[in-house]
Order: C-alpha cells, then structure tokens, then sequence
C-alpha cells in the first residue's frame, strides 16, 4: 500500500494556489480540467517530497461554501525553520493562528479554512520574538 493523496475542495483556485504555492512553498505537479464535470484538479506537492500530495479540487460552477475546516482536521509539513516560514506566511498576508511560541509547531488556515500543522525540522528552535510572545488568533 502506499499514501497518494489528501483531497481538499477549494473555493477559489487562485487564492488557493497562492496559498499552497506561493506563501507556504508547495509546487504544482500536475493539472487536469474535467470539462464534463466542470472541474479542474490540481496536485500540489512539497518540493522534497512529490510522493505526498495535496489534490485541489475547483468546482467552476459550484456557490457552495464550504464548512467545517477544522473538522477535516488538518494537514501538516516540516519545516527547515519555523521562524523563517511564518514570517513569509504572514507577510504574504497569511494570519498565524498559533504561532511557533515554543519554536517548533505552529498553526495557519487556508482561504477554505483547512488548518495546515508546521512542524520544525530537528529540535526546537530557541525562544524567538515575535513568535514567543504571540498570542493565538482564532482557532486552528
């Protein structure tokens, strides 16, 4: 057996993409539009590691909001240095929930309220402020 994918239906393919991509750092593999089903899917993947993807599914004309983010629980990533990472995710406007008080998990939201888990690679990184005297925002 192995693990292929985590399904997450989006709202917004772009918002979505930038999220995903360009804030939190994954890259797209692949792309395939279903215009019978008016649907495109998309599958994302951390650079260092294309066996464990991410499929975005874009309903075109679908209105439905999507609810119970946190119920899905949520998704989770290592990362080099927590501290560099949500620094990014927050200046590409990305609210951290929970920061990396402890420097090493932290807490964000995508634009369809998915909770994505950031784990530090290795041992904790030292106390760090911002991030050590940051409040939760929310809920993760």
């Amino acid at each position: 057996m192995k693990y292929l994918h985590t399904m997450v239906r989006v709202t917004d393919l772009e918002k979505s993409l930038a999220f995903y991509c360009d804030a939190l750092g994954l890259k797209e593999i692949s792309r395939k539009d279903v215009p019978a089903g008016k649907f495109t899917l998309v599958f994302l993947a951390a650079p260092s590691d294309e066996d464990a993807q991410i499929e975005l599914t874009w309903n075109w004309d679908s209105d439905e909001t999507y609810q119970g983010g946190r119920n899905f629980g949520h998704l989770a990533y290592r990362v080099a240095n927590i501290y560099e990472t949500c620094a990014k995710l927050a200046s590409a406007g990305v609210t951290i929930n929970r920061p990396p008080r402890d420097g090493y998990m932290a807490f964000v939201r995508s634009p369809d309220n998915i909770s994505v888990e950031l784990l530090q690679e290795g041992d904790r990184l030292p106390a760090e402020e911002p991030w050590s005297s940051m409040e939760n925002t929310g809920d993760w």
